[in-house]
C-alpha cells in the first residue's frame, strides 16, 4: 500500500506521520471508458458498410460518443488525481474536488467501527466501500472506490490499536528519569549491568 508524502503534507500536522495516500480504483474510470469503447465499435460498424446513410448516420453517433467520452475521461482522471483518501497515525483523511473541494477528518480516538463491502465483481477487482461509524455529528461515513478495503481496514484498526499503546505509556518526569539514572549507574559500578546494557537503557530512559 504506496504511501506518497509529496502531495499531501499540506494537510499534515506538524507531528502527524503518514501511512497511507490511496486515490479511487481504477474502476472510477469503467464508465466512460465503456461508452469511448462503444463509439469506436460504432464507428467501425459505420466504415464496414456499404450504405451512405448507415455510414453517415452512424458515423456521427460515433463521434459523439468519442468527444463525450474524451471529455468524460478528461473530468473523471482529475477527480481521480485530486481525491486522497489517508490514512496517518492520529487521523483518517478524504480530500476531493479541483474547484469546488470536499474534506472529511476523522480522528483515530473517536472511530467506533469500520465496516468493509464487497459485491462478488468488487471482490474480483480488488475493489468496495468502507464505512466508518465515528463519535460526533457526522456520525456514519461512506467511502467508496476504495482499493483493497479489507488491508485498509486492518491498517485504521492497527494504527488505532497503537495510538491505545503510546497512550498508554507511562509519563516519566525529570525527577524519576535523574532516580532511574542513578539506579542504573549503581548497577554499572556493581557490575550487574555491562556498559552496553548502560548505554542502550540510558538511551531509552531519555527518549
Amino acid at each position: 500500500m504506496a504511501a506518497s508524502g509529496s502531495s499531501v503534507d499540506k494537510w499534515l500536522n506538524d507531528d502527524e506521520q503518514l501511512v497511507a495516500d490511496l486515490h479511487p480504483h481504477w474502476l472510477y474510470f469503467w464508465m466512460p471508458s465503456a461508452v469511448l469503447v462503444a463509439g469506436i465499435a460504432v464507428g467501425i460498424f459505420a466504415m464496414s458498410r456499404d450504405t451512405d446513410w448507415i455510414q453517415k448516420g452512424f458515423g456521427w453517433i460515433a463521434i459523439a460518443a468519442i468527444v463525450v467520452a474524451l471529455l468524460w475521461l478528461v473530468e473523471r482522471y482529475i477527480s481521480w488525481r485530486t481525491s486522497h483518501f489517508i490514512v496517518t497515525d492520529d487521523r483518517v483523511i478524504y480530500r476531493s474536488g479541483w474547484v469546488r473541494k470536499h474534506g472529511i477528518d476523522i480522528p483515530l480516538e473517536r472511530i467506533n467501527t469500520i465496516q468493509m463491502r464487497q459485491g462478488v465483481f468488487e471482490r474480483m477487482t480488488g475493489t468496495g466501500d468502507l464505512m466508518i461509524e465515528s463519535a460526533g455529528e457526522n456520525g456514519l461515513q461512506r467511502f467508496s472506490n476504495i482499493h483493497k478495503p479489507d488491508q485498509v481496514q486492518k491498517l485504521i484498526y492497527k494504527q488505532m490499536n497503537l495510538q491505545d499503546e503510546q497512550g498508554r505509556q507511562p509519563i516519566v518526569t525529570q525527577s524519576d528519569a535523574a532516580s532511574q539514572l542513578e539506579k542504573l549507574e549503581g548497577m554499572l559500578q556493581r557490575g550487574s549491568l555491562t556498559q552496553e546494557e548502560f548505554d542502550a537503557q540510558k538511551r531509552k530512559l531519555l527518549g
